[in-house]
C-alpha cells in the first residue's frame, strides 16, 4: 500500500488531465460510461508507447548477440496453464461490502474503507464497509473456442494469457533448436497480458488489460545468481536512459517466505509515484521450475544439450519482466513540469512542460513558418517538413503566434522546435549576419535558440534524438 504521506493527489489529477486533453490516454469506452480498468492510448501516447518499447527492443535484443525475439499468441492452451499452476491457483483474496457491494482485495486493506452507502448518517455513527470474510478470486479470463464448443468439453477451454512468460517457456525448445544458441541466451517478448483485477485502480498502473516486456534469460544453473545480479544493474540503468533517474528508483530484495515458490531470488524495482512507491519491474531468478513443469506435464523432453560437456540438463532462468504501461506511467510522471516564469512584478506566468527524453518523445521536432499569410514562408516550411518527415516524427504547426505555438509544442514534450522566419529567405540578421538556408531552433528545456543550415538539419536532429 502507498504510504500516504507521499502522495501527490493534486499533481496526478493535473497529470491524468493533460494526459486526456493532449491525446496521450483516454478511458476506454468512455462514451459508454468507460470499461473499468482499461486504457486505449491516443495519437501522442501511441507514438509514446511505441518508442518506449522500440527503445526497449533495441538496447535488449537488437543491441546484444545472444538474445532472440517471439511473439506468442494471446489464446493460450489450457494445459500451458495447468503445467504452470495458474490454473486453480492463480487467484487473490477477496472481500466485498454487504451494504455498498463494492468489492475489494483483502491484502491490500490497511483499514476498513469508508462505505459509501453510510455517508449520510448522523456524526459519531459508524461508516465503515461491512466486509464480509476472504475468498480466492480467480484473475484469468476464460474463454470457450470453436463454433460448436461444448461445455463439458475441457479442449474447448482457453484463456486470455495472465502473463508473456509461459508462451516463452512452451516454445523455448523450438527456438533452441531452429537458432542454435548456446547457454546463456534470452527470449524477449513485447506483450498484451489480462488479469481480472478485483479493485483496479492509480490510472494505468493497475489495469485488466496491460503489456509487458519481457526477458527469459536461460543458463547454467552454476550462473543464475551472478546473472540475476548483472540483469538488476543493467535494468536500473534502462530506466534512467529513458528519463527516470537512479534517485526515484528503490530496489527491494525480497526476502524469503515472501518471494514466489519457485523463486530463489527476487528483485523488486520500485518509481516514487505520485501515489506513492510503487513496482516497475520484478528480476526474479526462477530456477528450473517452468521448463521443468512443462516437461513433466507434457511428457516431452526439454533439456538442454551442452556440446562441448555432454551434459544434458534443464536451464534455469532469470527473468526481467517490465509493465509497459507501468513504465509509460512513470515516464510521464517524470517528464510533468510546471515551471513558474513569473517575471518581478509582471503577471503571473506559468509554463508546463513534458521533459521527454529526445529518444522517446512521442514528436521529435515541430515545423512552424513564422506567418502564415507569407507563402514564401509557408513554402519553405513544407520543404524542411518533407526534409525530416520519412526519418522522424514530425508536427507542422502554422496557426496562432509563434510563441503560443511554442507553449503548445511544451506541453506535448516536443524538444526541437523549428522556425522558418525571413532570415531564412535571405533577410540579414540583426548585426547582419547571413543566415540564408538557415532556421531557428528552439529548445524545449532550455528555451534558447541557434541557427542551423538546413542541409546540417537532418543529421543534427538524428544525433540528439537517439
Amino acid at each position: 500500500m502507498a504510504n500516504k504521506d507521499q502522495t501527490d493527489t493534486d499533481r496526478m489529477e493535473k497529470l491524468v488531465s493533460l494526459c486526456k486533453g493532449k491525446g496521450f490516454i483516454f478511458q476506454s469506452g468512455e462514451l459508454y460510461g468507460g470499461l473499468n480498468g482499461c486504457w486505449d492510448y491516443g495519437p501522442l501516447g501511441t507514438e509514446l508507447k511505441r518508442n518506449i518499447k522500440d527503445f526497449w527492443w533495441r538496447k535488449n535484443v537488437l543491441e546484444r548477440d545472444e538474445i532472440v525475439g517471439m511473439d506468442g499468441s494471446i489464446l493460450t492452451h489450457q494445459a500451458i496453464l495447468t503445467a504452470s499452476g495458474h490454473v486453480g491457483g492463480f487467484s487473490d483474496p477477496m472481500v466485498d461490502c454487504k451494504v455498498c457491494k463494492k468489492r475489494f482485495r483483502a491484502d491490500q486493506l490497511e483499514d476498513i474503507p469508508s462505505c459509501n452507502k453510510k455517508a449520510q448518517l448522523p456524526k459519531g455513527e459508524d461508516k465503515n464497509c461491512e466486509l464480509t470474510e476472504p475468498k480466492e478470486f480467480n484473475l484469468m479470463f476464460q474463454t470457450k473456442m470453436g463454433a460448436s464448443a461444448d461445455d463439458d468439453d475441457p479442449n474447448a477451454v482457453a484463456y486470455l494469457r495472465p502473463e508473456t512468460a509461459q508462451t516463452i517457456f512452451v516454445q523455448y525448445k523450438n527456438v533452441l533448436d531452429s537458432t542454435r544458441l548456446k547457454l546463456p541466451f534470452g527470449i524477449a517478448q513485447i506483450g498484451k497480458a489480462f488479469r481480472n483485477e478485483i479493485n483496479p485502480r492509480n490510472y494505468t498502473f493497475r489495469s485488466r488489460e496491460f503489456e509487458q516486456m519481457e526477458i527469459e534469460y536461460f543458463c547454467r544453473p552454476e550462473d543464475g545468481l551472478r546473472l540475476t545480479e548483472e540483469w538488476l544493474e543493467k535494468r536500473l540503468k534502462f530506466y534512467t536512459e529513458i528519463g527516470v533517474p537512479r534517485e526515484k528508483l528503490h530496489v527491494l530484495d525480497i526476502p524469503d517466505g515472501e518471494r514466489a515458490h519457485y523463486s530463489e531470488k527476487t528483485y523488486d524495482i520500485e518509481y516514487d509515484f505520485p501515489f506513492g512507491q510503487q513496482e516497475l519491474e520484478g528480476i526474479a531468478y526462477r530456477g528450473a521450475y517452468d521448463v521443468s513443469k512443462h516437461q513433466e506435464h507434457s511428457g516431452k523432453n526439454l533439456e538442454y544439450f551442452d556440446a562441448e560437456t555432454k551434459e544434458r540438463f534443464i536451464p534455469h532462468v532469470v527473468e526481467p519482466s517490465a509493465g509497459c504501461d507501468r513504465t509509460i506511467l512513470a515516464v510521464l510522471c517524470e517528464a510533468y513540469d510546471v515551471e513558474d516564469l513569473t517575471k518581478e512584478g509582471g503577471k503571473k506566468d506559468e509554463r508546463t512542460v513534458m521533459r521527454f527524453k529526445p529518444c522517446i518523445a512521442p514528436i521529435k521536432a515541430a515545423i512552424l513558418p513564422l506567418l502564415k499569410n507569407k507563402p514564401e514562408l509557408v513554402e519553405k516550411a513544407k520543404e524542411v517538413k518533407q526534409l525530416l518527415q520519412p526519418h522522424m516524427n514530425i508536427f507542422y504547426d502554422e496557426t496562432a503566434a509563434i510563441g503560443r505555438r511554442y507553449r503548445r509544442q511544451d506541453e506535448v514534450g516536443t524538444p526541437f522546435c523549428i522556425a522558418i522566419d525571413f532570415e531564412t529567405l535571405g533577410e540579414k540578421g540583426p548585426d547582419g549576419e547571413d543566415f540564408t538556408n538557415t532556421v531557428t531552433v528552439r529548445h524545449r528545456d532550455s528555451m534558447e535558440q541557434e541557427r542551423v543550415a538546413i542541409d546540417e538539419l537532418l543529421p543534427w536532429l538524428m544525433q540528439r534524438i537517439v
